[in-house]
């Protein structure tokens, strides 16, 4: 957790008197296991920490466990947002994904996953990363199709 990025937001916050924003600064899975069925209608995961050292992935925010409880709380048509700016990690994600039944990975035509998404909002990280001339990012949108309880337990990556 970035705790200078979570003061920003609740500087923020306050700033704009937004009464619809909750911030959960625990690990994202405990509250996806509380939320109910079909209850969100899009979640972004944007620029997760890629744990690169191999003996690390096992921390990696995406996995069957996070895909399953992903697809029980996002309602029947919702979308499933995915940035990242780590190769390897956008590959792991839709290595899980095509796996998880749940999920549609639809590209419109090659190359289309370097291409900002409709509503897209780059970080300022991200624009220094353009000026500077290092690669694209990698952005993703995976459309859930009928949603019903899946059980990715059984999938080895």
């Amino acid at each position: 957790m970035f705790t200078g990025g979570i003061g920003k937001m609740v500087q923020t916050i306050a700033a704009e008197s937004l009464n619809n924003i909750r911030l959960f600064t625990d690990d994202a899975l405990k509250l996806l296991m509380e939320l109910p069925d079909a209850s969100m209608d899009e979640v972004y995961l944007l620029y997760p920490d890629p744990w690169p050292k191999t003996r690390h992935h096992k921390r990696r925010f995406v996995s069957p466990t996070t895909l399953n409880e992903l697809a029980r709380v996002i309602r029947p048509g919702g979308v499933f947002h995915f940035a990242s700016d780590i190769e390897d990690y956008a590959n792991w994600t839709l290595a899980h994904v095509v796996r998880a039944p749940a999920f549609r990975f639809a590209p419109e035509k090659p190359g289309f996953w370097h291409e900002p998404y409709p509503g897209w909002e780059a970080t300022r990280y991200e624009q220094k990363a353009r000026r500077e001339g290092r690669p694209d990012q990698l952005l993703f949108q995976l459309h859930a199709g009928l949603i019903t309880r899946i059980d990715c337990s059984h999938v080895k990556v």
